[in-house]
């Protein structure tokens, strides 16, 4: 008797620290959300429960908590500012761009506040005699190549998504075009950044944009991939590139996977300066057919892109093709058109919304494993024989050109079953990637999920310097906590 009254007890005195705790976040976002008001102006701060789940998520499957407000800024100095109060107030905060992410690094884990960036979205200088340009952080890749057109330059970047650049920066972010132009890393030259407490820091040091130099740390890279735990990027000072004078585009299909595999390596190994090789599998073009309406093969599949002049490009053409038909690929199928070279590469990069369309309804997970380019044909291999152990639908697809790959599926976010086979088999194909001496993610990043992973990587003393860094940039820990090297189960 007497325990059921202290279990009662017990039960009723957790209930009244919930309600306790509700009422004082509720007291808590009110006052904050007045002041935050006093900075970006009424309009721009939102707490209804529509503009927060909104902003709970990416497009990947983990969930937790939504946050107390949304606020956007419209200025690096508001930024400051609402990184000042949020100090104050010991409230995390969480920098939020187009909410394209994989790896849930968005997601609030603790009560938080979350500053979308996207207001902040004006090219703020162009150099083209230099090559390279400052852009606001909800400047999206689409939107610079709109606005550059006609100049003779791009940003090649390209993961596919409409991300905001700075957001690509956040997660290092690479895409179809990094075996020839390389990844967010190789091409950001200097970032502007606001740390917790407010403090703006330039981490190349203020205006400058050269292409090397050996001053100090490189704080810029340590920025890129930072995933928003260190601070918010808001400016990017990013390398362009010369528009290619010929650009053709094709696709090539193969027996197995295997096979087209080894192409990609074979072409790499040729010295092939191939611009774009992407690999799909028969699960993935069965689904880019219906999805992007194709009529290509269901097989195994390159997509190939060559960059360079007319002679140059054909001469990559005729290596690849003879590397290709020694591989039992068929014969080369040509986008010929402009109209139909973005056709086809649309439907390269749809390719996570084609896998979803199998079922709808579901969320998606993508493995991101990255290995040295002579361990590829194992790792496809290995990551084909354990997604049919696994009994799941995937889809095996990648960035072959730089050894980075993904298996892609939609998975019933309310099914515990599938909840586990999704987590061992990313586990395995990624754990497999270290034994090859790879990553467990090329371009996605940590986020939540991943964090075991990271410290099998580089090691505790790696993850104890991290921590360091964490520490001495955000003592309090208010920058997107709970991610990257102490994500939360």
């Amino acid at each position: 008797m007497l325990c059921s009254v202290l279990n009662t007890k017990h039960a009723w005195n957790n209930q009244l620290k919930t309600v306790i705790r509700c009422i004082s976040n509720t007291a808590l976002s009110q006052n904050l959300s007045e002041q935050l008001k006093s900075i970006v102006g009424e309009k721009f701060v939102a707490t209804t429960n529509a503009a927060c789940e909104q902003h709970n998520h990416d497009e990947s499957y983990h969930r937790y908590q939504s946050p107390l407000a949304v606020v956007w800024p419209n200025s690096t100095e508001e930024v400051s500012s609402i990184a000042q109060l949020c100090t104050k107030h010991q409230i995390n905060m969480i920098p939020y761009g187009t909410g394209t992410g994989l790896e849930g690094g968005v997601a609030p884990l603790a009560d938080s506040i979350c500053v979308n960036l996207t207001n902040m979205n004006k090219m703020v200088q162009c150099n083209l005699e230099d090559f390279d340009v400052k852009v606001q952080p909800g400047v999206t890749r689409k939107q610079l190549n709109h606005e550059l057109r006609g100049t003779g330059l791009w940003f090649p970047v390209d993961p596919g998504a409409d991300a905001s650049l700075c957001g690509m920066a956040a997660t290092s972010a690479s895409g179809t075009n990094a075996v020839r132009y390389g990844t967010m890393k190789e091409n950001v030259l200097n970032l502007e950044v606001v740390l917790s407490d407010g403090t703006i820091l330039n981490t190349g040091g203020p205006n400058r944009r050269c292409r090397k130099s050996s001053a100090g740390y490189n704080l810029t890279e340590l920025f890129v991939g930072s995933e928003g735990t260190l601070g918010f990027i808001t400016e990017a000072t990013l390398k362009l590139h010369a528009m290619p004078e010929c650009i053709l585009s094709a696709v090539c299909s193969f027996p197995t996977v295997l096979d087209a595999v080894n192409t990609a390596s074979q072409v790499l190994q040729s010295g092939v300066p191939i611009a774009r090789i992407e690999l799909l599998d028969e699960v993935t073009m069965d689904a880019v057919n219906k999805f992007s309406k194709l009529n290509k093969p269901v097989a195994p599949t390159l997509f190939l892109e060559f960059h360079g002049s007319e002679n140059g490009a054909k001469e990559q053409v005729n290596v690849t093709s003879e590397i290709a038909v020694e591989n039992k690929g068929s014969d080369f199928e040509w986008a010929e058109t402009q109209e139909q070279q973005n056709h086809l590469w649309k439907a390269r990069h749809d390719v996570l919304y084609a896998l979803l369309a199998l079922r709808p309804g579901t969320r998606a997970v993508s493995t991101d494993v990255c290995v040295p380019i002579s361990a590829l044909p194992q790792a496809v291999t290995y990551a084909q024989s354990a997604v049919k152990e696994s009994g799941l639908v995937a889809g095996i697809l990648g960035h072959v050109g730089d050894g980075n790959f993904h298996c892609t599926l939609g998975i019933d976010i309310e099914s515990q079953e599938e909840l586990s086979k999704v987590k061992k088999l990313s586990g395995d194909i990624a754990q497999f990637a270290l034994q090859l001496d790879g990553t467990c993610t090329g371009e996605h990043g940590i986020g939540i999920g991943k964090c075991y992973l990271l410290q099998e990587e580089v090691g505790s003393a790696g993850i104890g310097v991290m921590k360091s860094i964490k520490a001495s940039l955000d003592p309090q820990n208010l920058m997107n906590p709970g991610k990257v090297f102490e994500c939360m189960p």
